[in-house]
């Protein structure tokens, strides 16, 4: 498990506070992670979510996961849990527009001390966030602490991949990424099962590298005014974050970082 001390929730919320996060929701959309529905429907298919569940999103900033698995996995409800007030208020205002306000509902909190009821839901979900969490040991804790008995843990986050990343490498990309910690496949799988869930699925989705391609295409070839208008049409700041994106391309080309699925059972 890699660690940066100099990050912690204090940058997360800065990021999706401002205009870095309404950057990325330009380049990746609204659902804020890699491959987007087509990454949303892989995860939900291969944890086997089936209509009428009650799950949790950890992490769930401005709600698109929670909204996906409503209108097309038929859950019951979603309750979301993120510690930045302000994607939270958005993810509210954009529940309450689709009409799923009476199906969803939100806690303010850290994601490793939520509050919620013991074995409370069907299942717990996360859609690439859980890299920006430092204790991910409390965090898998907490998530197989709130799934029922027989229940589900299933998520994708951003993790070092079998390309193995350089001191330096790990350093410059998680103080971008604003990552206080990245894990490893083995390192999610070994925390999963700490917990007493049954490791089904710890495998690379194989969307990273082309995904960064196609965010950068965007950038370049038809996105780079909306860019600059977030970021004040600061063109060297557009520099500075296209010479970070080509970095991490890098890294994605050479194995170093993938996007990981994982689906645990807790047993019934």
């Amino acid at each position: 498990m890699r660690t940066l001390p100099e990050i912690g929730l204090s940058n997360v919320q800065e990021v999706y506070s401002g205009p870095e996060g309404d950057l990325w929701e330009l380049i990746m959309g609204r659902q804020i992670h890699v491959g987007g529905f087509a990454s949303s429907m892989d995860l939900a298919e291969k944890a086997g979510l089936a209509a009428g569940l009650r799950g949790v999103d950890l992490c769930c900033c401005n709600g698109a996961g929670m909204r996906f698995l409503v209108r097309f996995r038929k859950a019951a409800h979603m309750a979301g849990v993120d510690a930045t007030p302000a994607v939270l208020e958005r993810a509210r205002a954009r529940c309450a527009a689709e009409g799923m306000a009476d199906r969803t509902s939100f806690v303010e909190a850290n994601v490793c001390r939520t509050g919620l009821p013991d074995a409370s839901m069907d299942f717990a979900w996360g859609e690439d966030a859980w890299c920006y969490v430092a204790d991910k040991p409390a965090l898998i804790r907490e998530a197989a602490r709130l799934v029922k008995p027989g229940g589900t843990v299933a998520f994708t986050d951003w993790v070092e991949g079998p390309g193995g990343l350089s001191g330096e490498e790990a350093a410059r990309f998680m103080r971008f990424m604003k990552f206080p910690t990245l894990a490893a496949l083995d390192d999610y799988r070994r925390l999963l099962e700490e917990n007493g869930l049954a490791v089904e699925r710890a495998e690379d989705t194989g969307r990273y590298a082309p995904c960064l391609d196609l965010y950068i295409r965007m950038l370049t070839e038809q996105l780079t005014s909306d860019a600059l208008r977030i970021i004040g049409y600061d063109m060297a700041l557009m520099q500075a974050l296209g010479g970070e994106m080509a970095f991490i391309q890098q890294l994605a080309h050479a194995g170093k970082v993938i996007q990981g699925l994982f689906v645990a059972r807790k047993p019934s």
